[in-house]
């Protein structure tokens, strides 16, 4: 609705020096503020972000509209040339003027908040653990009551300062997405709420005591009467011999960085690589987990190999090598059978290779282990196969948190708990899943149900039945369910990037990674590595090739 807002306002300005006709005019105003205000969304901008989403819209409207639907409509061919644009130039100011009115009116309307009563009393303190999903959902939602009068101090605790969406970072790994898009700054998206960048590092439930690690400040004691942990999982090698010091988990920018980085610096070996049995074994990529993660990474890992394998020309010839290790006996157990037989299809036709029903059993420089027996020869060993709560929770309870359908955590007042740290019980029966999705409403759902009891209310039972998976195979295929229909293909493809991309944080972060996959389809991946290192490789005749 403030999108419509801003539009009519924008429109109206505009409309008093060009006078267009009123009713059209009128419609086409509110079309492009609904557009605007889905950009936006829910997120707080600056003025010159406002001004420059607006200008963007307003030329993208001209083009749209003035250059190719109007004449349409009208009986003529569209014309893009230079000699239609200058005709056409009025009606770019136009617009332009209006995207700019109506992104800085909806800017005034996002961050306008009505004068509330003075306090009274000392408020009370809600203090959310964890900057992912499930906390940035809670505490943006404790932001907008705040600002809609619930009488709290809300403070958000993270060890990072922005909020990463962890469904891209397979696109970091393999190089289609640039690291700095898949996040967004907490500190931008709060208007009433405090952010803390710290870590927590023990929590006293009885006297209702955080407390702090927050660098130079050294340990800060921070007292709270609600505490919401969110603080997800960490990576789970089982104590397997090796496999902590070698493989590459996947749960950070950092994590996706190095991975890319290892897999460009593979290649690199293997181009000087005199040995054909050393240079197999860097040519060889094993994934451990047959998951959404473990499935996705492998596709698009095969992917940015063969995408970038013509640059080297001692390469030419061989057949890199992708090995896919899952406990279970078929991919994607969160999928019907019949979907992750399809991927299995899809991947296998390429060349990747199953290791289904078998476990990574121990790990060294040089090659892996699975409990069959088996050692396959690789420097790469991608690790999705397992995690476990963070240890913050340990201090609560042994193992993940069993909540209350409200979320509370029994026998601990003021505590609640969700995302993958805790085990949430379904109305329906068994548990939630850990999703982006559930994690997002589990913290908006811990937030009311806060406010509830700080109002006097009972909170309510958690209840989401899920809105549908998908999964990307790589190749433009994927595969996935939605609202209780399979899909798959490129059709399916296409959904999995638009869900994504409309998931994503803010209007910057959609145009931005929008870009990286537009300028994908149309040029070579980068193969440039973000560390400074140099293979060294001693040939059998002892020279040295650096």
């Amino acid at each position: 609705m403030s999108g419509v807002i801003a539009g009519l306002t924008g429109g109206l300005i505009v409309a008093v020096v060009t006078n267009p006709p009123w009713l059209p005019w009128a419609a086409h105003t509110v079309l492009l503020g609904a557009v605007l205000g889905l950009l936006f969304g829910e997120h707080r901008q600056s003025n010159g972000s406002a001004l420059s989403v607006g200008l963007l819209i307003g030329l993208l409207d001209w083009v749209t509209w003035s250059l190719t639907l109007a004449p349409v409509l009208e009986g003529r061919t569209p014309s893009w040339t230079m000699a239609v644009a200058v005709a056409r130039f009025p009606e770019l100011v136009g617009a332009a003027l209006l995207g700019a009115i109506a992104g800085l009116v909806l800017h005034a309307l996002a961050t306008w908040r009505p004068p509330g009563p003075a306090p009274r009393r000392a408020k009370p303190h809600i203090v959310i653990v964890g900057g992912g999903f499930g906390g940035v959902g809670a505490v943006r939602e404790l932001d907008r009551r705040v600002g809609r009068g619930l009488d709290a101090h809300v403070t958000l605790i993270s060890d990072s300062n922005f909020l990463l969406f962890t469904p891209l970072l397979v696109g970091v790994a393999a190089g289609t997405v640039e690291a700095r898009h898949v996040s967004a700054p907490v500190r931008a998206g709060l208007g009433h709420a405090s952010f803390l960048h710290g870590r927590v590092v023990s929590i006293d439930t009885r006297t209702r005591n955080a407390y702090v690690s927050a660098g130079k400040e050294g340990l800060l004691r921070v007292p709270y009467d609600q505490l919401v942990l969110a603080v997800g999982g960490v990576p789970h090698f089982f104590d397997l011999p090796g496999v902590r010091e070698h493989a590459f988990p996947m749960k950070s920018v950092e994590d996706a960085t190095k991975l890319r980085n290892q897999v460009l610096s593979a290649l690199e070996r293997a181009d000087l690589e005199p040995d054909p049995a050393e240079q197999a074994r860097l040519l060889t990529f094993v994934v451990a987990g047959g998951g959404f993660a473990g499935t996705e990474l492998v596709a698009e890992l095969f992917d940015l190999v063969h995408d970038v394998l013509h640059l080297y020309p001692r390469l030419h010839g061989l057949r890199p090598r992708f090995v896919l290790v899952h406990a279970g006996e078929r991919l994607l157990p969160e999928l019907p059978p019949k979907l992750g037989l399809y991927a299995q299809r899809k991947l296998g036709g390429r060349g990747i290779e199953f290791r289904l029903g078998a476990r990574v059993s121990g790990a060294t420089a040089g090659d892996i282990t699975l409990d069959s027996g088996e050692t396959v020869p690789t420097r790469t060993l991608a690790w999705t196969a397992g995690n476990r709560p963070n240890p913050l929770v340990r201090q609560v309870m042994q193992g993940p948190l069993v909540v209350e359908p409200t979320l509370q955590v029994p026998g601990a007042p003021g505590l609640w708990a969700l995302g993958d740290c805790a085990r949430i019980p379904d109305t329906a029966g068994g548990t939630h899943p850990p999703t982006a999705q559930h994690a997002i409403r589990e913290g908006k759902a811990a937030a009311r149900n806060i406010a509830a009891v700080l109002g006097g209310r009972r909170p309510e039972p958690f209840r989401f039945g899920g809105l549908g998976v998908l999964v990307s195979l790589g190749h433009r295929t994927a595969a996935g369910e939605i609202g209780g229909r399979q899909v798959s293909g490129f059709l399916a493809w296409i959904l999995w990037r638009s869900v994504y991309l409309s998931k994503l944080p803010g209007a910057e972060k959609r145009l931005r990674v929008l870009a990286d996959w537009t300028l994908d389809l149309v040029f070579p991946r980068d193969i440039a590595l973000s560390t400074a290192s140099t293979a060294l490789t001693v040939s059998t005749e002892g020279d040295r090739h650096a």
